[in-house]
């Protein structure tokens, strides 16, 4: 069996029982990871004060977080004395990121994509309601790139990387519905699908054309077409790849036209093979 450490210590002076108590509940190993995930907000580093502030705890509590988080060498102090990530947690991150199958099969189909329509190649994951971005290629040229992250999240309801494993796993009306159970979607453009009809519409569609697109949903000004890809199971996707572009420069008619091209970049890891 497995148990989670804490990190509990004592009473701090000037603090009184309650604040105590309250520091004991809080510095266990989920008050920990809340100050370490709100450090990666602040690449330039966070003073001691602000980062109190964010979590919503008392200093004494952020503070011994802060401590574990030194000692592990997943935090540190900067020449400013600003809290920033750890050189440990970022060389974990990075190992762990290269060292990922999908990712160092990949990374060569979205640099071909990035280079051939000179706009950004992502390839996701669907987590949930939301899709994560597991690598990020920009065009080699071009003043103007998107502020997408590796790591980074949008809804999969409306993005084409989204859409396209949804599409996998949605076949029907009623899947769509207790998909979106009684969370409304989030509109993030105009143009975003919100009710269950209309993602299953496009859903359908997807599947029988075998690729999604996403005019303008997520973000104004970007569209995209997206690919699944099949790296880790020969029938069920392992993510999606995409070409996302702007819309002053690359149409989303220029990218359905070239779908036939994309497949080909993708070969053998956009096939299903049972």
């Amino acid at each position: 069996m497995q148990h989670t450490q804490t990190f509990v210590e004592s009473t701090a002076p000037g603090e009184d029982s309650a604040t105590s108590a309250d520091s004991s509940r809080l510095v266990g190993s989920d008050r920990v990871l809340a100050v370490l995930k709100e450090l990666a907000r602040y690449p330039d580093g966070v003073g001691l004060e602000e980062l109190t502030r964010a979590i919503g705890s008392p200093k004494p509590t952020v503070h011994r977080a802060l401590g574990a988080l030194r000692r592990a060498g997943l935090a540190g102090q900067d020449t400013r004395g600003r809290y920033v990530l750890g050189d440990e947690f970022l060389r974990m991150a990075f190992a762990h990121h290269e060292a990922r199958p999908e990712h160092v099969r990949i990374r060569p189909v979205l640099e071909a994509l990035a280079d051939r329509f000179g706009e950004t190649a992502h390839y996701a994951v669907l987590d949930g309601r939301e899709v994560v971005y597991r690598a990020k290629v920009d065009p080699p040229t071009g003043a103007v790139r998107l502020t997408s992250t590796v790591g980074g999240r949008n809804p999969a309801h409306a993005t084409g990387v989204g859409k396209v494993l949804l599409a996998h796993q949605l076949g029907t009306l009623e899947e769509v519905a207790a998909w979106i159970g009684d969370s409304p979607l989030v509109r993030r453009t105009p143009r975003t699908l919100c009710t269950a009809a209309g993602l299953y519409r496009d859903l359908r569609a997807t599947r029988e054309r075998g690729y999604a697109v996403d005019d303008q949903e997520n973000e104004s000004g970007v569209n995209c077409l997206s690919l699944p890809v099949y790296a880790t199971s020969p029938a069920i996707p392992s993510g999606a790849v995409s070409i996302s572009a702007l819309t002053y420069r690359t149409s989303l008619h220029t990218l359905v036209d070239a779908v036939d091209e994309i497949r080909a970049l993708l070969g053998p890891l956009g096939e299903p093979h049972r």
